[in-house]
């Protein structure tokens, strides 16, 4: 794990570059957080979850349907009542029938595929510790900022608060961004043989970060992916399995390079490249998984050439 940097130290140095010297918008703090300290909103969606997009305006929320007897797609109108048409007798003329305008054509929606999807604050994490309930505090110190804990890291269970701290990287707002993603960093250098019985609980947390298709989100948990393979023995072989779960997203972005032509990227030390964590990633993935580890990961991501020499 030293050839990987320290992820949660980098954050508070990245936002305040962002925010302070390139004068980017800060985040700000989400009124859905379901909280009992405050007058927050109820949480309605899902870490993840997409809308429908593409319809158009005139049709408010209505999406086109098959219809089998023009055998193309039409939006549903309202039935009309008998109330709806002219009586005899009436004083209008020519008109028995309230003349609409015909309904634009239905076009394809957009597929919005990279577009970010909903990431609602309403995380394991965040929850635990509003109510006290994890052994964790900021420690503020002169260089960066460290966790408190309150008992010995090697001494916590493994399996209820490890997912519950991989549930947590998935916020944006402090302190429950640098809590969470310090707090995976130390239980993994200090997890040893008790990280392998945990895998198949942190895969939900994992792909749901992976889901919201938020930039930021998704460099972080790439980062600590490559620190939980390289955790432990045999950690590596354990995700063999669940690449179907991990693996379609890292399949979407994985050519989400930057295009400089001729020019140097001289913030490669933020690890902000989402095409370039990818294939770190996946390099990895094929070095601790095995031998079953190239033809699984090449079954979900066609692109990708192994990064072994075979001869």
């Amino acid at each position: 794990m030293n050839d990987i940097p320290d992820v949660a130290g980098a954050l508070f140095t990245n936002t305040y570059r962002e925010v302070k010297l390139a004068g980017k918008t800060a985040q700000k703090p989400s009124d859905k957080t379901g909280s009992c300290f405050d007058m927050s909103k109820p949480v309605s969606s899902r870490a993840g979850s997409h809308t429908v997009e593409g319809v158009a305006a005139n049709e408010g929320t209505t999406t086109p349907k098959w219809c089998p007897a023009m055998m193309c797609h039409i939006y549903p109108t309202e039935v009309k009542g008998p109330t709806d048409y002219l009586r005899k007798g009436g004083k209008q003329e020519a008109t028995t029938l309230d003349k609409t305008k015909s309904s634009a054509t239905p076009k394809p929606h957009a597929a919005g595929a990279f577009k970010k999807r909903e990431n609602p604050p309403n995380t394991a994490f965040r929850r635990f510790y509003e109510r006290n309930d994890l052994p964790v505090a900021v420690e503020h110190k002169g260089m960066k900022n460290v966790i408190s804990w309150k008992v010995d890291v090697d001494k916590l269970d493994y399996h209820h608060y490890l997912p519950i701290f991989f549930d947590g990287i998935r916020e944006k707002e402090e302190p429950y961004r640098f809590l969470a993603v310090k707090g995976v960093e130390d239980m993994l250098k200090a997890g040893g043989s008790k990280i392998l019985p945990v895998i198949p609980q942190l895969i939900i947390p994992i792909k749901t970060a992976l889901n919201t298709r938020d930039v930021s989100v998704m460099c972080i948990t790439l980062q600590l992916l490559q620190k939980l393979v390289v955790s432990a023995d045999l950690v590596g072989e354990a995700l063999v399995p669940y690449y179907r779960q991990i693996l379609p997203i890292m399949n979407l972005y994985k050519n989400k390079n930057k295009n400089l032509g001729d020019g140097i990227d001289y913030a490669q030390r933020t690890k902000d490249c989402l095409g370039e964590l990818i294939s770190d990633t996946l390099s990895l993935f094929e070095q601790k998984g095995g031998e079953d580890a190239f033809i699984n990961i090449k079954y979900m991501v066609p692109t990708y050439e192994s990064s072994l020499n075979l001869s």
